[in-house]
């Protein structure tokens, strides 16, 4: 990639694209806008000294760089905020595009049996290889710890103010800043016009200080269910026991689901964990006798019939008072009752969360009815454009947020008004 001296531009107004963000959705607009428009200048500014760091750690290193979900209305349901605008968004930039986009290039792509999607090499450095290679061939001009704090309309073009005091004139601006934890960061686009929904964290584990469970930490569950009492927010997927309290797929799922929610609750709340998400209590019960009969004369600790990890299934034995020794057709009702509710019902009160930089997603943002969804040029200003996490759009986990970081920034690239 080539590095350009920006004290020497002597352009006003040229046909010049700014990007702002090195992530994901700032490379995809940068190294297509260059490729589609090629009389035009484009310069690609990273605040900080890192270039695609969220593609390097997604998915453990391998990248998910999207996910096997063919049809856009059954697409939009994993998307907490956002799902009308990605509605109009993906019918130009979808899936398929995304993966004949790599393979144009080399990069082959794998659906896993949750259809998630990596690179064949299950290896990120593919993905952040492919895009430097792209920013290179059309000679995108990248710069790093170069951050925008100001932006002025000025004519038909910008002047953008750096925080080192440089400033640049440009015809078109895209931003794609990511997300910012903080409200005030949205101060140079609260500038334009634009209006910022608040933004929270999403895709955050649960923290249960001194509860008992975090003893089984590395204990996952292929399947639970778990939701949050009080409310109607709930999930069912795999679940991770930690020494802080839960993570797993479940977890980062109804954190996003319920991210507002959360953040109104103080992440003071209660959990009810089902670990037979089959099954509800009254229908275990019904066939609790049965389960006594077929297994009467041995010994409960040792004869597991639900398929629980075993040192889950010790746990939830211990907290239903049961004595390990006990054989089935010993337990006292009182005990069984608890041991039906464990299992069908558990409950863990959860206070605070945690966040790793792998899995950190905000909600919130720039509001979407200010930007057009066919264009993600802005409706207010002509000339700027919005691509990635810093509009008010959100996904699960599993490739849903890189696949809207590509589409955005695909459609901000074609540069139409």
């Amino acid at each position: 990639m080539a590095i350009m001296d920006m004290d020497q531009d002597k352009f006003k107004y040229k046909d010049r694209l700014v990007v702002t963000g090195g992530g994901a959705a700032g490379f995809f607009c940068a190294v297509n806008a260059a490729r589609l428009h090629p009389g035009l200048e484009v310069w690609l500014l990273e605040k900080t000294g890192k270039l695609l760091s969220k593609v390097k750690v997604s998915g453990g290193g391998r990248c998910n760089v999207t996910h096997a979900l063919y049809s856009i209305p059954e697409m939009v349901k994993k998307y907490p905020r956002g799902p009308q605008f990605l509605k109009k968004s993906f019918t130009h930039f979808f899936v398929p595009d995304t993966i004949a986009w790599y393979a144009e290039r080399g990069v082959q792509l794998k659906a896993e049996e949750d259809g998630r999607m990596f690179p064949v090499t299950d290896d990120s450095q593919t993905i952040i290889d492919c895009l430097l290679k792209e920013a290179d061939r059309y000679r995108v001009q990248v710069e790093t710890h170069a951050e925008v704090v100001r932006m002025e309309r000025e004519g038909d073009g910008w002047i953008l103010h750096l925080q080192n005091g440089r400033t640049i004139n440009t015809r078109y601006v895209c931003i794609a800043a990511g997300g910012y934890a903080q409200p005030e960061k949205f101060g140079w686009l609260k500038a334009l016009g634009h209006s910022i929904e608040p933004p929270v964290p999403s895709l955050f584990t649960f923290n249960m200080p001194g509860h008992p469970v975090t003893a089984l930490m590395g204990v996952s569950v292929p399947q639970a269910q778990v939701k949050i009492a009080g409310s109607k927010l709930q999930e069912t997927g795999p679940l991770l026991i930690t020494h802080w309290g839960m993570s797993g797929p479940a977890i980062l799922r109804l954190s996003a689901w319920g991210a507002r929610y959360l953040q109104e609750q103080h992440y003071s709340f209660t959990l009810i964990v089902n670990w037979l998400p089959d099954q509800h209590e009254s229908e275990l019960r019904e066939t609790w006798s049965q389960l006594r009969l077929d297994m009467g004369g041995q010994m409960i600790r040792s004869r597991n019939p639900f398929g629980l990890p075993q040192r889950l299934w010790e746990f939830l034995l211990q907290q239903a008072g049961i004595h390990e020794n006990l054989r089935w057709a010993e337990i006292p009702a009182k005990e069984q009752n608890k041991l039906i509710r464990c299992l069908t019902g558990m409950e863990f009160h959860v206070k605070g969360k945690t966040t790793f930089k792998e899995e950190f997603v905000t909600c919130g943002g720039i509001r979407l009815s200010e930007i057009d969804p066919n264009t993600m040029q802005s409706r207010l200003v002509p000339g700027l454009f919005f691509a990635g996490e810093v509009m008010d759009v959100d996904g699960i986990t599993g490739g849903f947020n890189f696949q809207h970081a590509w589409t955005s920034g695909w459609l901000a690239a074609q540069l139409k008004s």
